[in-house]
């Protein structure tokens, strides 16, 4: 047989050997080591100006191959400079999403074994580790047996892939029939609070309920979903001929980190043949500690659950886990196999049939070495240093007349607000304490002020959110590298920035 090319075909560039491949993984892991070791020497929020990334790319790819250390140099001069750091110790905004070494460690393995869980058979065990991952968090929050799970992308993957089973199992038939032109159809609603998140929202508008469908329900002082008032909508639409579909509860609310009472919305999801589905994403690692296990009370009874690894328990990107009861309406709304992909062996438990994706990454492994590396107590000590040092952060802002706490604390998350010179703020003991309108528009400017500057100088990023249509600062700990140090140094800068502005 010929070793010639055929005409046109190019220069091939050679693989590289296993000793390149050993000094380039090196290479690359010791430019890890040393991101993370010098990570606090870099801005949170990066400071790159829109087009200024773009501009350091050649607008063509290159014709001929660069050498492996090109491609490192660049990590410092292109991609760093473009970071927000999520994994920076001063990192407070949002809801945190860190990495552990590990769990590192265990993409780079992920990447190079490459599986692809379409089918059992397709990758016997990134199907049984993935099954077995879901189990071992089921137990660590405390579920009952009942449950299992898959891993999905993210929250809002996992949510709609919910919703499609939640519309199924009313009845729709929208597998088989879909949802456009029907006269037998009436309107499907989807319940969330205030204070629900909007992936739910993006969901139904997915799932076609429109958001039309959606039925925002309102919520207490404390910016729960007010049970009564979900009972009345659900009453309401029943009598209009409306379709209740799901309702959507929420422990840890992203404005607040607020819980919706799961017991009293579980009951009447059971009354009214309603599908519950609670989003405890960023909180649901919490579930872990037998102190914060109250808090989650009535969770067990719903029928599908969604907490994100990879927001509060140091895994990376994407690693969201969905619990569900009974795996019927999941398949039922979205199992399809073509031919090329059947098999005779009905024991097999193919994860491509609880969502919409076919491929799957080889997720499970980050979570197996997360687990295994730090064990429960590892991880549960994790999660009350970072509540422990939100509390500080809490007290801190409670005797401080500077500012004002605007909604009660909850888990490692705190809304405060600043406020002017001789603004009144609620008596920290006050039944009324927490004041989310505290100062007027005068303290919304403020507020947004000492947000802007602290978050330019760079060794702290917060984010921010409305209450009562007011402006409110959030700082959420979460970050696995950090410590007290950094939540004071947070403290002592919104401290520090206050003074400059109002003596400017």
């Amino acid at each position: 047989m010929s070793n010639e090319r055929p005409a046109g075909v190019g220069r091939e560039r050679p693989d590289m050997t296993p000793d390149a491949f050993r000094e380039a993984a090196r290479r690359t892991a010791e430019w890890v080591a040393r991101y993370r070791e010098t990570i606090e020497e870099l801005p949170v929020l990066s400071r790159a100006r829109p087009g200024e990334i773009a501009a350091l790319l050649p607008v063509a790819p290159p014709e001929e191959g660069e050498p492996f250390d090109a491609l490192v140099d660049d990590l410092d001069q292109v991609v760093v400079p473009g970071l927000t750091n999520w994994c920076h110790p001063g990192f407070f905004a949002y809801f945190p999403s860190s990495s552990a070494p590990p769990a590192i460690l265990a993409e780079l393995v992920a990447a190079a074994l490459n599986q692809n869980a379409i089918l059992w058979r397709t990758s016997p065990v990134a199907t049984e580790l993935e099954t077995r991952m879901a189990d071992w968090v089921r137990q660590l929050v405390g579920l009952p047996p009942g449950f299992r799970g898959v891993i999905q992308d993210t929250a809002s993957q996992s949510s709609f892939t919910a919703l499609l089973a939640a519309r199924e199992a009313a009845g729709v038939d929208a597998r088989v029939r879909g949802l456009a032109g029907r006269d037998d159809l009436p309107l499907l609603r989807l319940y969330i609070s205030d204070h629900g998140h909007s992936s739910l929202e993006k969901a139904a508008i997915a799932a076609g309920l429109g958001q039309r469908g959606v039925r925002r329900v309102a919520a207490d002082p404390a910016f729960r979903m007010d049970p009564d008032a979900l009972e009345r909508a659900l009453v309401e639409d029943e009598r209009a001929g409306i379709r209740p579909v799901m309702v959507g509860a929420t422990i840890g609310t992203t404005s607040t980190a607020s819980v919706d009472p799961a017991g009293p919305i579980a009951e009447l999801c059971e009354a009214h043949g309603v599908w519950m589905h609670v989003d405890a994403a960023y909180a649901g690692p919490a579930a872990m500690l037998p102190e914060q296990r109250t808090r989650f009370s009535g969770w067990e009874r719903a029928d599908s659950i969604v907490l994100n690894p990879h927001k509060w328990l140091a895994t990376p990107v994407d690693c969201s886990l969905l619990l569900f009861r009974d795996p019927g309406p999941f398949r039922a709304s979205l199992a399809l196999t073509p031919e090329y992909l059947t098999s005779d062996d009905d024991a097999e438990v193919n994860l491509h049939d609880y969502g919409l994706s076919m491929g799957r990454r080889f997720r499970a492994l980050k979570l197996w070495f997360l687990i295994r590396w730090h064990g429960a107590e590892g991880l549960r000590a994790l999660l009350r240093r970072h509540i422990a040092w939100a509390e500080a952060f809490a007290g801190w802002i409670r005797e401080d007349p500077r500012f004002t706490l605007a909604a009660p604390p909850s888990f490692s998350t705190v809304c405060f607000r600043a406020l002017g010179p001789g603004q009144r703020r609620p008596a920290p003991d006050a039944p009324g304490a927490f004041d989310p309108e505290a100062g007027g528009e005068e303290a919304d400017a403020l507020t947004r002020r000492i947000m802007e500057r602290v978050n330019r100088e760079g060794r702290v990023f917060l984010s921010h959110t409305a209450l009562g249509g007011r402006t409110v600062l959030r700082l959420a700990v979460g970050s696995y590298l950090t410590r007290e140090e950094h939540v004071r140094g947070a403290y002592e800068a919104l401290g520090r920035t206050w003074e400059v502005l109002i003596g400017s």
